[in-house]
């Protein structure tokens, strides 16, 4: 006679194994009845076994697991976001650009681009262990006891050679009959009804009550996993696998996944689901286009932002035309002045669509627009809306040109456009008020000085009682200011302070970039950082000694000398430095290795072994190198791997660059 525990595994795996016949293969051998009666007796045998419970049981596809708060976890393989292309021209360019960095043809993978909400699913022996979204790509938010209800996703794998851990990405969204029935359900309540399935994904799958999602039938395409281990060759053969190993993955034989050896494949593919798209049972707004060979992959590698060997193809958006009412001015948190068109609501792709960005003054000029018009509004690839053209035909002889605001709206400060920028900006950066609070929200957050316990509310409201107008308030803020504000109890403010104080901890990259300067991004500060190493040092440089650093050019160099050429600006820096917030940057073991490559640049090509390209790179700037993108008579040496572009060869030949494999670069470095 078995025991419970055995009773509980042998009918869990049998249960696991109808799910995916069900879900994944479609191709059930057992009744619906049948599989209630399994799950109920399941059921009763975890509720008199409690402590043999699985974490990944059949039983939590119902749901009923309750989360009070959603944990920030750190992806270990960052999630990226992709480029896009909006026509055919764009996609020659991209293609143009793979051939030229590989120096050779490419064959691409070619899938739909699913409409719902991006997860990574980390599996450890072939089980699920934690659901993540994306987040800001670097980190995201534990949902894994709502994931587990989404019957596609497998708890446990199939037999296979899958490495021990690894993680998978993929689309979860809402098919057309489930978000179809549960408006249904909302009306007959006499409830609101959701506006389309994408928002209705993002915001089930936040939901603190699992059993709520799991009433909402969610479902889930994979198309892609990570591994430290080595995977296969390529995207077509890792889906293959990937189907294998029993995930749900877009179907080959219908077309919704398809290998192709050259742009006019891709385009085929594209023409295809621009037409039959209107029949899926969920909703897709364009085309994946990836490089298919994981090692061009690697050499191609990333931007900060997104992947250069991959990109999104959007079908052309939904139009409709409606009457332009009015066009007010927002003002940004570096200044910048964004016209919005006021529009005679109308339902466009699910939504109900009021306002469209104008962008500036040249689109405002460019489309003629005036007031009253009946205009051409399409979302496209963006989440505002635009007017992307006027029905003269419609408009009055009365109607009046719409004309670009001369003084800011917020503070009345006579507007500037610098030479060479489309858009006008406010410069009472430090007393127009959308631009003060702008910058204050900007100081505080995560990727910024990661202050905790201020949210936009509470800055404005610091601002509104000029407690907090510029950053460096936030250091001189009493105990007692702190019980003024809303929603300030004991245990909010110690944790407040807290975090202030710890703020002052901040690596220096991270304040210049807190500060807010035109221009200056998360990567820009890191260069200059690396380059200049304190406030002083960077504050005191000219223009050309700015612009050698790489990838900064003018127009950030003049945006560094106007900022710290401002009596208020080096007023401010002044405080937050008497504060004790980091203005200089700290050279760790981390940071620097040794010196043994100082002064030396290193142009760095192909596929590695021991390390990625990546590591490569860093391991040259923590020994004093500089990494350099491109082969030139001041090049040191060129460290190859597999794979390498022959013209990169060619030229370190013919300059008599040397040319160091990965072990040379290693033993040099002593490694």
């Amino acid at each position: 006679m078995k025991t419970a525990k055995e009773l509980i595994d042998s009918i869990s795996e049998e249960l696991h194994h109808h799910n995916y016949l069900y879900y994944i293969k479609n191709e059930p051998i057992i009744s619906d009845f049948e599989f209630d009666q399994l799950l109920k007796r399941l059921e009763k045998l975890e509720e008199e076994n409690p402590s043999l419970v699985h974490a990944n049981s059949p039983t939590k596809r119902v749901g009923g697991d309750l989360t009070e708060k959603f944990e920030a976890v750190a992806h270990e393989f960052p999630m990226l976001s992709l480029s896009n292309a909006y026509n055919l021209e764009e996609l020659e360019a991209f293609n143009e650009r793979v051939e030229k960095l590989l120096e050779k043809p490419s064959s691409y993978t070619c899938e739909l681009k699913y409409d719902g909400v991006a997860i990574s699913l980390r599996y450890e022996n072939g089980e699920l262990v934690r659901a993540i979204t994306r987040g800001d790509g670097s980190k995201g938010e534990d949902v894994t006891a709502n994931v587990r209800t989404i019957r596609s996703i497998p708890l446990k794998l199939n037999k296979g050679n899958y490495p021990a851990s690894f993680e998978v990405r993929g689309e979860v969204f809402m098919p057309l009959p489930a978000f179809e029935e549960l408006n249904k359900s909302r009306e007959e309540q006499g409830l609101d009804l959701y506006a389309n399935p994408r928002n209705t994904t993002s915001g089930t799958i936040k939901l603190l009550d699992s059993k709520e999602v799991a009433k909402r039938k969610l479902d889930c395409f994979i198309y892609a996993y990570y591994s430290k281990e080595s995977r296969q060759q390529n995207q077509f053969e890792g889906l293959g696998h990937l189907e294998n190993w029993g995930f749900k993955v877009p179907d080959v034989e219908q077309k919704m996944f398809q290998l192709s050896g050259n742009m006019k494949e891709v385009f085929s593919f594209i023409e295809y689901w621009d037409e039959k798209r209107k029949a899926l049972p969920f909703e897709t707004d364009g085309v994946v286009i990836k490089v298919n060979d994981f090692s061009d992959q690697e050499i191609l590698g990333n931007t900060s932002k997104s992947p250069r060997w991959a990109i999104a193809y959007k079908f052309q958006a939904e139009q409709v035309s409606t009457l332009l009412n009015e066009v007010t001015y927002q003002v940004g948190r570096t200044g910048a002045i964004t016209p919005v068109a006021n529009l005679e609501p109308v339902q466009l792709a699910g939504t109900t669509v009021k306002r469209a960005s104008l962008h500036n003054q040249d689109q405002i000029e460019k489309l003629d627009l005036h007031l009253g018009d009946t205009v051409y509004v399409e979302k496209g690839g963006e989440i505002i809306p635009k007017i992307v053209g006027v029905n003269i035909a419609l408009r009055k002889a009365t109607a009046k040109p719409v004309e670009f605001i001369a003084n800011c709206p917020e503070c009345g400060t006579p507007l500037q456009r610098n030479e060479g920028e489309v858009q006008h900006f406010c410069p009472n950066d430090l007393q127009c008020p959308p631009q003060a609070t702008g910058k204050l929200v900007h100081f505080i957050a995560r990727k910024a000085m990661n202050i905790d316990g201020l949210g936009t509310e509470t800055i404005d409201e610091m601002y509104s009682k000029k407690m907090v107008l510029t950053p460096s308030d936030l250091y001189s803020l009493s105990e007692e200011q702190l019980y003024s504000l809303e929603r300030m109890a004991e245990k909010s403010v110690k944790n407040l302070q807290h975090s202030i104080e710890e703020s002052k901890k901040t690596p220096f990259e991270r304040v210049l970039f807190a500060l807010g300067i035109r221009h200056v991004g998360e990567n820009a500060a890191k260069k200059l950082v690396k380059h200049f190493k304190s406030i002083e040092a960077l504050a005191s440089a000219t223009q050309e000694q700015i612009v050698e650093v790489e990838e900064i050019g003018n127009k950030i160099a003049d945006s560094l000398i106007s900022y710290f050429s401002d009596p208020l600006n080096q007023r401010e820096i002044q405080r937050l430095q008497q504060a004790g917030v980091t203005m200089t940057k700290e050279e760790s073991e981390q940071d620097a290795i040794s010196d043994v490559l100082l002064g030396q640049k290193v142009v760095v090509s192909g596929v590695f072994h021991e390390y990625s390209r990546d590591e490569i790179k860093a391991l040259i700037e923590k020994n004093g190198g500089a990494v350099v993108g491109s082969i030139s008579k001041k090049t040191s040496f060129l460290v190859a791997g597999d794979n390498m572009g022959p013209s990169k060869k060619e030229k370190a030949d013919g300059l008599g660059i040397k040319i160091l494999s990965e072990k040379e670069f290693l033993e040099l470095i002593a490694l």
